[in-house]
């Protein structure tokens, strides 16, 4: 026999010895059959895994203790992103949260002389205005829009009113009625966005009365523009310093979160390595099945006292009576036919059925993958070829 064959099974001999846990692999429960034929009397640790047994779990565990460790990615902490107060200039007023004013119905049909009533009551209004008479202005502006609720200059006017009063809801009511009738009203632009000025929405006023001055520009819009857009432009770069922290931010966790799964996916890579390595030292070669070491050029003198109780009816081949101690195994596994039946979960355990209990073959005889499997192998039995 092979001397680097007869070696490995040596060495597989002493594993069994000195740690018979060996035998409790599941895939050797043939060979545990086989001993046991033979009278030996197996110890407790050779059927089931106990804590000093060098088990699977075993390995496991000492894969875990020497993994190195994985260099854990920082975490940074998530602190809130507060934003500072941004430092802005001008005066604002208290939102006026008066009832709506009276609204004309902009479906009604103005007669000419409705109009012209109209023009009476506004003639009125702006003489209220000059002598600073505001709430009589707003009555006669009121009377003239119900007149005639398709003149945007009408809810422009009383808008302009309503911020000498200091009531920049109202103003920004009649600014959206007039610029419905008339997109491209100048006062009605100018009026909105002197309103939102009084009510601090700073970006917004920039945009009406930057719409107001190319439409119709006038002194009064570019005074008002140069106390809104100073405040416009810090709150702009404000957003977008605070936008920018928060995609830096999101970007590191994304980062962050990419680093730790590489770093899983490396450590559960380095730790199925070492259990790898750990389980092909244990069993070194591995017959189909598990059989630590394999069966190296077959056993010295054959397997002693043939299966025991003999084959009822004989293998196919004729091999009654038991089968002779002089089998030389490297016959079998040097068969690569046999070799890949071997692999065969079904043939596996069809074998270890018959070497449990020869009675079986019979069982397995009608298997046509079985059966031919144990006619090669009873016609290896039977002597050189």
């Amino acid at each position: 026999m092979d001397a680097s064959k007869l070696n490995q099974l040596k060495h597989f001999i002493e594993q069994c010895k000195s740690n018979p846990s060996v035998l409790a692999d599941p895939s050797l429960s043939f060979f545990r059959d086989y001993l046991e034929s033979l009278g030996a009397k197996l110890p407790a640790s050779a059927y089931s895994k106990s804590r000093d047994a060098e088990s699977d779990d075993d390995f496991e565990d000492a894969g875990d203790e020497e993994q190195p460790k994985v260099d854990e990615v920082e975490e940074e902490e998530d602190d809130e992103i507060i934003e500072s107060d941004v430092e802005l200039e001008g005066e604002t007023v208290e939102p006026d949260n008066d009832p709506p004013q009276k609204m004309g119905d902009a479906s009604v049909e103005v007669t000419e002389e409705n109009r012209d009533a109209a023009q009476s009551a506004k003639a009125k209004a702006m003489e209220a205005i000059s002598e600073g008479k505001f709430e009589e202005a707003i009555e006669n502006l009121t009377e003239a829009i119900l007149l005639n609720p398709t003149s945007a200059i009408m809810y422009a006017t009383r808008a302009s009113v309503y911020i000498k009063m200091k009531k920049p809801n109202a103003a920004i009511r009649d600014a959206n009625a007039a610029l419905q009738i008339n997109p491209d009203s100048a006062k009605g632009y100018k009026s909105r966005g002197i309103a939102r000025s009084m009510l601090g929405q700073w970006e917004e006023a920039a945009k009406d009365l930057h719409v107001a001055s190319n439409i119709d520009y006038d002194e009064e819009i570019s005074a008002v523009l140069k106390k809104v857009e100073p405040n416009a432009h810090k709150i702009e770069e404000h957003r977008r310093k605070y936008e920018r922290l928060h995609k830096e931010r999101a970007e590191k966790k994304l980062e962050r979160e990419r680093q730790r799964r590489r770093a899983e996916a490396q450590a559960a890579y380095e730790k199925a390595k070492k259990q790898d390595q750990s389980s092909s030292s244990r069993n070194p070669g591995g017959m189909p099945g598990g059989f630590p070491g394999g069966m190296p050029g077959g056993f010295p003198g054959g397997m002693p006292g043939g299966f025991p109780g003999g084959m009822p009816g004989g293998f196919p081949g004729g091999m009654a009576g038991g089968v002779p101690g002089n089998v030389d195994f490297s016959k079998i596994l040097n068969d690569p036919e046999l070799m890949a039946a071997f692999s065969d979960p079904e043939v596996m355990a069809a074998l270890q059925d018959v070497m449990k209990n020869p009675a079986n073959l019979a069982k397995h005889q009608s298997n046509p993958k079985v059966a031919p499997v144990i006619a090669k192998m009873m016609s290896k039995f039977g002597g050189p070829n």
